[in-house]
């Protein structure tokens, strides 16, 4: 992978050059704005490495350059004190980080590796959908619509820098999903991944999970234990339906993102940890702070970065590739068919379960499916659902003046009825007149109550 280091101060180019040639990369080195704008103009650069002032324009052409060029190309911004407001700015243009002069060259060589491994992926997943012929997924995401586009656009502005993000939407719309995407792409990739579910423990036993205890704290407790806090410590901490978290604990989780230290149930020392907290919910937040069951200050800090996720009815044209990917998924290598009429009506129907309740469709028609390995909407939508759902879609679409007259007989065989059959009271009814109405009779060819002579 070759590199692009830009920077007027000699030593640190020099030192920074001998550590990345030493990690294996071919580093291509100059000391001003136009030599370097000249470098990404004639050679191949995965990754910029920039001062943010330097002779000639500076680090900001540097970075505006390179994004004309190569949108995805990672650029890490090298800044001083004084330049910090500047280098805020760039990471908001497109730059992927930035680092504060002066910087041990061991952590710039580690961070560019990361950034070069996420390169790697992105191109390899990206060639990858090119010969699939789909681009519906991202890091196992499937999806190609609008609102899920935004969605995997925003992960990958974030996922890179240490933010704290609450990810919103409704049960089952992926949001552990979402989560391992962004430690995927983080600079913690290589850490653990530690997720916990709120609702899914009382609040005694969820703080024992979340802070861990020392031997003799608690009845049943035989010896000390980690909480998945110090088990995440150099990776990601994903705290799902973070809505349903009680709010004694909420105290205790806001010193956590406070400080990054805990202390073990039953202990009196504090312990640092490194980590980055995901939250997410399934609940408007702000909403639970103005009732009084969520705190507000702790809303602030796990609201750095909101990633908001489109429930499956908002995300149009996603259903197909949804499906036929879970269908791969809980086939077992077995061919299975959706009929057209069949896939028109998962289209129509509004999941409010979502992707979630999409995945237990399709394993229930597989599992109904027998030997003919053809997937009826019967099996997978709501018993309300099937008349409308899969019936309905089957008729053909024909011809307009066809529907019009239906839909004009069954409206004046009502108004016949209303009146008892009494034409003149049905012409006035509709607000025709006697000869009209007689014509539409006749050529509508009604029958029932209007056959009769009762015309006033």
């Amino acid at each position: 992978m070759r590199v692009l280091l830009a920077d007027d101060e000699i030593t640190i180019s020099v030192t920074l050059c001998d550590a990345l040639d030493e990690a294996g990369f071919d580093v291509v080195t100059v000391a001003d704005t136009p030599s370097a704008l000249a470098a990404l103009d004639e050679h191949e650069i995965d990754l910029v490495l920039t001062d943010i002032r330097m002779p000639g324009e500076g680090g900001m052409a540097v970075l505006e350059r390179s994004i004309e060029l190569d949108a995805e190309r990672p650029v890490i911004i090298m800044t001083g004190f004084a330049a910090m407001e500047d280098a805020a700015r760039a990471v908001e243009m497109g730059a992927k980080f930035y680092v504060q002069k002066p910087f041990r060259n061991d952590a710039m060589v580690t961070l560019v590796e990361t950034y070069s491994r996420v390169r790697s992926l992105e191109h390899e997943n990206r060639t990858l959908r090119e010969q699939l012929g789909a681009a519906e997924g991202f890091d196992g995401v499937i999806g190609h619509s609008p609102a899920m586009r935004k969605v995997f656009d925003r992960v990958r502005t974030v996922a890179p820098t240490d933010a704290t993000i609450l990810i919103e939407g409704e049960s089952g719309t992926g949001k552990e999903r979402i989560a391992r995407a962004i430690h995927n792409y983080s600079l913690r990739s290589q850490g653990p991944f530690v997720a916990i579910s709120c609702a899914a423990l009382p609040e005694s036993l969820l703080e024992a999970e979340l802070f861990g205890f020392e031997k003799g704290a608690f009845t049943d407790a035989r010896k000390d234990r980690k909480g998945r806090f110090e088990l995440a410590d150099g990776g990601t901490f994903f705290l799902d339906d973070i809505d349903d978290m009680p709010l004694p604990t909420q105290v205790k989780l806001l010193r956590v993102l406070q400080e990054r230290c805990l202390e073990r149930l039953g202990s009196e020392s504090t312990r640092e940890i490194d980590i980055r907290v995901l939250a997410a919910t399934k609940l408007p937040l702000r909403q639970l702070v103005r009732e009084g069951r969520f705190r507000e200050d702790l809303y602030y800090r796990i609201n750095v970065v909101p990633v908001a996720l489109p429930a499956l009815r908002d995300r149009e044209g996603d259903v197909p590739a949804l499906a036929r990917f879970l269908i791969e998924r809980h086939g077992d290598g077995r061919e299975y068919a959706l009929s057209t009429a069949t896939m028109r009506a998962l289209e129509r129907y509004p999941w409010p379960g979502n992707v979630r309740e999409l995945e237990n469709a399709v394993q229930r028609a597989i599992a109904l499916a027998g030997s003919s390995g053809e997937l009826s909407a019967d099996d997978m939508l709501p018993r309300d659902e099937r008349w409308r759902g899969a019936t309905e879609v089957q008729d053909e679409v024909r011809p307009l003046r066809e529907v019009l007259r239906e839909t004009e007989a069954a409206h004046i065989t009502r108004a016949l009825e209303q009146t008892g059959g009494h034409r003149a009271q049905t012409a006035d009814l509709l607000g025709i007149s006697r000869k009209v109405l007689w014509e539409k009779i006749r050529d509508l060819a009604i029958e029932g109550p209007g056959g009769g002579s009762k015309d006033g």
